[in-house]
């Protein structure tokens, strides 16, 4: 998913480099990233507390992806 992200954001417009292309790919780095992160915290409640994170960042990318879709389609 975040290498789809990558590629995708490519062809917005250079104006949305440092607003939507850059909370695009930050989103959907840090989704992954709080996975590995939980699961490296030895501990069953902090693991779910980590991908409790992660659905919310998920969340916040399918927004973005909804904006994204209306404002550079």
């Amino acid at each position: 998913m975040t290498t789809k992200i990558y590629d995708n954001t490519k062809t917005f417009p250079k104006e949305e480099i440092f607003g939507l292309t850059s909370q695009l790919r930050r989103c959907a780095i840090s989704i992954p990233s709080n996975i590995a992160e939980g699961f490296g915290r030895d501990s069953k409640n902090e693991f779910i507390r980590f991908l409790k994170i992660s659905v919310g960042s998920l969340f916040e990318l399918q927004t973005q992806l909804e904006i994204a879709k209306t404002y550079i389609s």
